[in-house]
């Protein structure tokens, strides 16, 4: 189960952080290993201070290890004929990074692995970025010999698209009968750099289609705009920001809206500090009625949904419908000049042999 993770304590900030930003699959930077510690040293304090004020750490390993185990319980019954099933977890910048996970896969003589994204939607800069560390980890011979498939998107799932509209469902019961068809249904999702997009990487696009997923699961009930959030640097990033979305939507007079985490699948310093905390606190200044649907967490729907895709990856696989990989996956972005891209994608195409 492959994620970016997040520090489980408020001391685990700084790693977190370096790791962060010495991944240049996610924010390119000019001399990244000498400008990442420094970055990140710089942004600990800060970041610290919104740890410990969600609780003192992220809780998205909890969740996760919660999903897994309740999607290979179901993933059994299922899909018995490769049972037992057993989640590992991957987190690309915390605690258990790739590397431990990929130690932990070898000394239990793991010999069949599904390499599945937690990103509903596929960016170069999340899954493939998780994927890259994956196969340099497979290459370097630290998991053993292991037959890989990977599930790398999903954002359109029903189960997914369920679960999501389930919960913005309950949000919108929290707003009085008759202004309900009138909140605005603002759907967030993590921004990337411009500089990613304009090379043609997926995300915007898929999540997009998300969203519009959601909206045919709700019969158009409501008006609604796709806005995008945690913005890092100076740089141009895919926009609008949520936080001036809020601002725009009360100047225009629409005072009562619902923030839904689209990317997210589950809570983390994302939706506990900055949708929770950040952005609530601006739409109260502005004197708004703002609500959030909540993350998918333990949702025994969306954890049916990991069970469903995962049981339907297993058959076509093993029916030889479909390869390693997606046909999708094996496109690289016409503007991708990353050399470890190509040849994660040939790698996992052959199943993780070289």
């Amino acid at each position: 189960m492959l994620n970016m993770g997040g520090p489980s304590t408020v001391p685990e900030t700084y790693d977190f952080l370096k790791n962060l930003f010495m991944d240049g699959d996610l924010i390119p930077l000019p001399f990244q290993r000498v400008l990442a510690p420094l970055i990140a040293k710089r942004r600990t304090p800060q970041i610290e201070k919104q740890y410990a004020d969600i609780g003192g750490g992220s809780p998205i390993l909890r969740y996760t290890e919660m999903q897994g185990a309740g999607m290979c319980e179901l993933l059994d019954e299922l899909h018995p004929e490769t049972a037992p099933h057993k989640p590992y977890v991957a987190f690309r910048y915390a605690n258990p990074l790739t590397q431990e996970t990929a130690q932990r896969m070898k000394a239990d003589g793991v010999k069949r692995a599904v390499a599945f994204t937690q990103y509903p939607q596929y960016s170069c800069s999340t899954t493939g970025s998780s994927l890259n560390e994956l196969f340099r980890r497979g290459r370097a011979g630290e998991m053993g010999d292991i037959e890989w498939s990977v599930i790398d998107r999903w954002g359109t799932h029903p189960g997914f698209i369920e679960a999501v509209a389930q919960n913005i469902e309950a949000a919108l019961a929290k707003f009085q009968p008759s202004a309900r068809s009138d909140v605005v249904i603002l759907f967030s999702a993590h921004s990337l750099p411009m500089s990613v997009v304009n090379r043609g990487d997926p995300y915007v696009l898929e999540v997009s289609a998300s969203v519009n997923a959601v909206m045919d699961r709700l019969g158009h009930s409501n008006p609604y705009r796709l806005v995008w959030q945690s913005q890092v640097g100076p740089s141009a990033w895919m926009g609008m920001q949520t936080g001036e979305a809020i601002k725009g939507l009360a100047r225009l007079g629409k005072k009562e809206a619902i923030l839904v985490p689209i990317a997210f699948t589950s809570d983390h310093i994302e939706t506990l500090y900055e949708l929770d905390l950040e952005y609530m606190k601006e739409g109260k200044e502005l004197g708004m009625e703002l609500h959030r649907a909540a993350s998918l967490n333990g949702s025994p729907v969306f954890i049916r949904a990991l069970a469903d895709i995962t049981a339907q990856h297993l058959r076509d696989y093993s029916a030889r419908t479909i390869g390693p990989t997606s046909v999708q996956m094996g496109l690289r972005c016409p503007g991708c000049k990353n050399i470890t891209c190509g040849q994660q994608k040939h790698w996992f195409s052959r199943a993780g042999r070289s």
